[in-house]
């Protein structure tokens, strides 16, 4: 598996083509927008009908990156449910994210979907600030890293969900399945990554320059691996 090592603030993380990110001097999984119970979210509130195979996917997914990283925290940066319902709606895979969750220490962090869940193990915060860098849903003050945003980034025809690397903020990719994405050229994300790097998820993770003169292109540290 290619995954790209990267400074920021002064700490070295690890981007995974999977959309999660490891910090290991904090010993820390990190991942943004999980948006467990999609699927079931629409449907009771009539939208479109999605494949309910979405939770045990992602789930899927997460224990295999905590395994492979090793890591015994793990850091949700909010919307890691489709709402504050979606929770008690996930029937037999609610088990095993409780597994999951009792193997190590969860922080969820609130985003906009999910601003107060509740009966899950770990703890629930707003926010909190590592090492002197804020880990929050939505991009404030920097440094920080965050989520929300869903960032994709058009390469070869094909739009692929991507980190935003900057100097004042990480906005990470929607780790769930089945969830949208903003494109990284959107106003919105200018704004807070005029200049970077896009780390690209999918078989490999993969780094893009991002709005920079050729220059002043960053590099990743030590590159992908």
């Amino acid at each position: 598996m290619s995954r790209c090592r990267f400074r920021f603030a002064s700490q070295e993380f690890v981007a995974l083509p999977s959309g999660a990110m490891h910090w290991p001097a904090q010993d820390a999984l990190i991942v943004a927008d999980l948006h467990l119970g999609k699927s079931e979210r629409m449907a009771r509130r009539g939208g479109a009908l999605l494949p309910p195979y979405e939770t045990r996917a992602t789930l899927a997914r997460l224990a295999s990156d905590l395994a492979a990283s090793g890591a015994r925290r793990l850091i949700a940066l909010g919307d890691s449910f489709d709402d504050d319902l979606a929770c008690a709606q996930l029937g037999p895979d609610l088990g095993a994210l409780q597994e999951l969750c009792a193997q190590h220490h969860v922080i969820w962090i609130a985003g906009n979907h999910d601003p107060a869940p509740a009966g899950l193990p770990g703890e629930a915060q707003p926010e909190i600030t590592l090492s002197g860098i804020a880990l929050r849903h939505i991009a404030s003050a920097g440094p920080d890293l965050s989520g929300h945003y869903h960032p994709k980034l058009r390469v070869a025809g094909q739009r692929r969900a991507a980190f935003l690397v900057g100097a004042a903020h990480v906005i990470l990719p929607a780790y769930g399945a089945y969830t949208g994405g903003l494109d990284a050229q959107a106003p919105v994300l200018r704004a807070l990554v005029p200049q970077g790097i896009a780390i690209l998820t999918g078989q490999a993770a993969r780094v893009v320059p991002l709005n920079q003169p050729q220059s002043q292109r960053m590099a990743p540290l030590g590159g992908a691996r």
